[in-house]
């Protein structure tokens, strides 16, 4: 391909990742288009292969069982997550709690006798006296009569259930075995592409495990390359930090890796075929695949593909880069594979719009337009994954008499569908694989059936006997003319995701997985910025005070209206500013380029938030009372308000408690941290340009002295303030101190000893990467970083293993530098601090890693703890402390965490939902994250506070927030006293 056609394609995927909707699919949809007779023919193939369908599900149990559970329905999601989670459970104990739980509740009888197969029949008599055994409660008689043998019954049972699950899914254990399995007669006729395994990577020991896995396959393929077999690859398998910002380590790497395979693939004679990604690594991967499909060794080789994902609004140019590489590619065009994390990652980000389609129908017709080029493109040897009837016999109609191109499905799925064009038309079709334990492929094709498995989609439409054959096979085309290619209606863009609920808008994110925008933004972050801001005495705060106490009234009287208008300007400001603030943040504040962004969001969140709030809340309300008397509340601001903020979020925090004392009609003395003076300074000169009066808002720099002074001032009537709990208790008492001050209300949040307990149920790669996430971004120096790792003994070591080997990919370096991941901490007392405790307890690490020479570098590091009670303070830095809790033992351990005293952020990583909901119940603190990481709150979604030593509420970004800024007042008016009562008397007759 010459560079300048190259340039040209990236350019238009650039383009269309993020284009708007309609404009993608407008060229689509007249390329996808069948004329009038085309599309009856088309009908008459489709209809065929319907039948063949359906004629294939009513027979053999399998096929029935799972028509009979199907995805959209309550029992079928339980039998799946059951499956998704039952085989990694290594302790009996849980293993009957998860059986209980997928089962206890689904009502099986409702499916008793309902199928044509005697077998499925059975097995839900199994279901039912299962559930039985289990979902009684205690007191339940038959629960009681076979309590003994019960459960160990139900469990074996489900055990072997879930193996032959896997065998459904999952081709075999190795890749003798699944080769065995392609030459038994259901399979004659068809090849296959073998995928080794199913979860990426999360060390360097399982990318060479992996390696090694692939190594082996083609070996063994090889040793038979007439079977026409092939491999599938993933290259996130082969690398642990296959992401953008680690570009330069990984894509030289990982094209020396696959083209070792590729080379020995080549030279066994078989093919082998590149998987897709998320799209945030696609330019990564076609740099990869470009490079070793130019390889000279490979030029004879007509054995090399990818896939593309037709789901993605770049996926024709992509077909069209690959037809344009100079020699022969295999194209596996599929609909796409992370399309509900997509679809969530976007909204998270803030931004611009979906990289994917949003409806079914569109993924369809891109599908179909794409299909046409790859028919057409000379370069390009095509494979149309499918198992929708429709598609394939669209593919039939526009191929004609061709063969010179390939079917493909997913082994377990579409049986029926291909059998009559391989064996009596001609057409050639291949099983995509999967291969390896079951213990951890069932897992992973599980959650991918759960991710994609959309009422809407070809497989579950086929399985509803409500719709007809019309409906089934309805044209694609027409669905998205009749609504102009919109996108659908209840995935609103991330800009507009809170517009609905409550009419605020979402702050706007920056795509740091587009490699030239975190180039742009590297550099910007990296510009000479005015760190110099000197600190005021003490006296400046006793000149301030007056001056905002003076502005009090004018700036009460202020309409609440054109108070929130206000923050709606500083929020569009803080967003026009955005490089400025960040490139403050990563050089005063130490912060990372992604943490940056979320600084500037959350700032700009936080003003649009409470400017929401304050229209809606601060209008007067009429209350009931009896007749002739008139009774209004109304809210209003109390006076001089002191603000504190820490380090650690020296924009968001600074402003969310300023705007929110701001909007309520207070006026505001602003104290940053010490150590962050510059951002404030910024952030107050941009409410200023807003239209905040300057003596509304006024910045007191300094230290200590500065906030006691400032809280010391009778004139001040509350105080919002967030850090250290030890403080936090100074600024309560100073408050009381004079007896002559009135009561006036402290906002206080502070930090915690914040667990994270994850049992034998949880996907041990998620929980890798979010206790990384929770406790070692921001180097730990979030209030609600993750310090206290709690692990069900019976898988405490392997999970260790595993999140030491995540620690050794960690690279600590400069913030403003995309790669790391790991900065210093805040300064020098901070370090010193770290490092005394961190070389105190070095007898009992577990992990740590090599921290750079030089700089306030604190090495993450992982503490093994006898017993959770070892733990009594916050640690505030990259340490994280491990011990580990007994099976069974879920509330004591609840127990024994809120005994701290502490209540911030609690985490749960469990597929058990009754573990949940008990966790839900007994947790004392202010903010539970479940299967997810413990940072990241966002305004309006996720109110943040604690309670206890953690803070006093309310929940900073919440809907109650503003109510401690206002004062109430109650007025009641008695409308009888000037003489008579209108209201009364102006009562028309009727009556009864």
């Amino acid at each position: 391909m010459s560079s300048a056609v190259a340039s040209a394609t990236r350019e238009t995927m650039r383009r269309l990742h993020r284009a708007s909707e309609p404009d993608v699919l407008k060229p689509l949809l007249a390329r996808a288009a069948l004329t009038p007779d085309s599309r009856e023919r088309v009908m008459d193939t489709a209809s065929g292969l319907l039948a063949d369908l359906r004629a294939a599900q009513s027979r053999g149990w399998v096929n029935q069982f799972l028509q009979e559970y199907r995805l959209n329905s309550s029992e079928g999601v339980a039998l799946l997550s059951l499956a998704e989670a039952f085989l990694r459970v290594p302790d009996p104990e849980t293993a009957d709690l998860l059986i209980s739980d997928k089962l206890g509740e689904a009502n099986w009888r409702s499916h008793a006798g309902q199928s044509n197969s005697r077998l499925v029949n059975t097995a839900t008599w199994g279901l039912v006296v299962g559930r039985a055994l289990v979902g009684e409660g205690e007191a339940g008689p038959l629960k009681r009569l076979l309590s003994r043998a019960g459960e160990p019954f139900v469990r074996q049972a489900v055990g072997a259930a879930m193996k032959m699950m896997g065998e459904i899914f999952v081709m075999g254990r190795t890749i003798d075995e699944a080769m065995r399995r392609m030459k038994k007669p259901d399979n004659r006729g068809f090849t296959a592409s073998f995928d080794m395994l199913g979860e990426a990577a999360r060390t360097t020991a399982d990318g060479e495990r992996y390696f090694k896995a692939y190594v082996d396959a083609i070996d063994a393929v090889g040793r038979d390359p007439s079977a026409g077999h092939s491999i599938s690859v993933k290259l996130s398998a082969l690398h642990p930090r296959y992401e953008v910002a680690k570009w330069d380590e990984c894509v030289p790497a990982l094209t020396e890796m696959l083209e070792a395979l590729a080379v020995q693939a080549a030279g066994k004679g078989i093919a082998l075929t590149v998987d897709a990604e998320e799209s945030e690594r696609l330019d990564m991967s076609l740099d990869i695949i470009g490079n070793v499909a130019a390889l000279p060794a490979l030029n004879d080789w007509d054995g090399f593909g990818m896939a593309v994902q037709a789901y993605g609004k770049r996926a024709r140019p992509v077909v069209a880069w690959a037809n344009e590489l100079g020699r022969v590619m295999n194209v596996r065009l599929v609909k796409g594979a992370y399309w509900d994390s997509e679809i969530k990652r976007t909204q998270v980000e803030g931004l611009e719009d979906y990289p994917l389609f949003t409806r079914k129908a569109s993924t369809d017709v891109s599908y179909l337009a794409v299909a046409r080029d790859m028919l057409d493109a000379p370069h390009i040897r095509p494979a149309f994954a499918s198992h929708n009837a429709l598609t394939v016999a669209t593919i039939v109609e526009w191929a004609g008499n061709a063969r010179d191109f390939e079917f493909q499905r997913l082994h377990g799925m579409g049986d029926g569908l291909y059998e009559r064009l391989v064996r009596d038309n001609g057409y050639h079709c291949r099983i995509y694989a999967p291969v390896g334990g079951h213990r951890d492929l069932l897992a992973y094709l599980v959650r991918r059936l759960l991710e994609n498995g959309a009422n809407s989609s070809f497989v579950h439409q086929l399985a509803d006997a409500r719709l007809t054959e019309d409906e089934i096979l309805a044209d694609p085309v027409a669905k998205i003319s009749a609504v102009g290619g919109a996108r659908h209606s209840s995935i609103p863009l991330p800009v507009d995701l809170f517009r609905a609920a409550d009419g605020h808008r979402n702050s706007m994110g920056i795509d740091l997985a587009e490699r030239n925008v975190l180039a742009k933004t590297t550099h910007a972050v990296r510009a000479p910025v005015n760190l110099s801001v000197e600190a005021v005495s003490t006296q400046a705060v006793n000149d301030a005070v007056p001056r905002a106490h003076a502005a009090f009234p004018a700036w009460r009287a202020t309409p609440v209206e054109a108070r929130a208008d206000c923050l709606d300007r500083l929020a569009d400001l803080l967003e026009r500013h955005r490089d400025e603030l960040m490139a403050i943040c990563v050089q005063e504040a130490k912060k990372s380029i992604a943490d940056s962004i979320g600084e500037v969001r959350e700032a700009a969140d936080f003003c649009r938030y409470y400017a929401m709030q304050a229209r809606a809340k601060m209008q007067p309300i009429e209350l009931p009372g009896p007749t002739g008397e008139r009774n209004m509340l109304h809210l209003d601001g109390r006076g001089v308000w002191a603000t504190i903020a820490p380090w650690n979020f020296p924009l968001a925090i600074f402003l969310g408690q300023t705007v929110a004392a701001l909007v309520t009609g207070n006026t505001v003395v602003a104290k940053p941290a010490p150590q962050t003076p510059a951002i404030a300074r910024r952030a107050v000169e941009l409410a200023h340009e807003a239209g905040v009066p300057a003596d509304a808002l006024i910045l007191v720099p300094g230290g200590p002295e500065v906030g006691a002074a400032l809280t010391a001032d009778t004139r001040v009537q509350g105080v919002a303030f967030t850090g250290s709990t030890a403080t936090a208790k100074k600024i309560a008492r100073s408050l009381l101190a004079d007896n002559e001050r009135p009561i006036v209300p402290l906002i206080a949040e502070t930090g915690g000893i914040n667990a994270m307990i994850v049992d034998s149920t949880a996907l041990p790669e998620q929980v890798v990467a979010d206790v990384v996430t929770s406790a070692f971004r921001s180097a730990g120096q979030r209030c609600s970083a993750l310090r206290l790792l709690l692990v069900q003994e019976d898988i405490a070591d392997g999970l260790i293993e595993m999140l030491s080997g995540a620690m050794d990919l960690l690279t600590l370096g400069d913030p403003s530098d995309p790669a790391s991941d790991v900065g210093p901490v805040i300064d020098q007392d901070a370090y010193d601090r770290l490092m005394a405790y961190r070389d105190s307890a070095r007898a009992r690490w577990v992990k740590t890693i090599d921290a750079p020479a030089g700089g306030l570098f604190v090495p993450p590091t992982l503490i093994r703890l006898g017993s959770i009670e070892e733990l009594n303070r916050e640690w505030f830095g990259p340490i994280l402390h491990v011990a580990t809790w007994k099976a069974g033992e879920l509330e004591q351990t609840i127990a024994r965490v809120n005994a701290k005293g502490y209540g911030l952020t609690m985490g749960l990583h469990s597929r058990i939902a009754r573990a949940a909901e008990v966790t839900e119940e007994l947790a004392e603190v202010g903010n539970l994250y479940i299967n997810r990481s413990m940072i990241g709150a966002v305004v309006g979604s996720q109110p943040f506070g604690g309670e206890g030593l953690s803070g006093t509420g309310p929940k900073a970004g919440g809907p109650h927030y503003l109510y401690r800024f206002c004062a109430e007042r109650a007025v009641s008016v008695d409308t009888t006293s000037a003489g008579g009562n209108a209201t009364l008397l102006s009562l028309e007759e009727g009556g009864i």
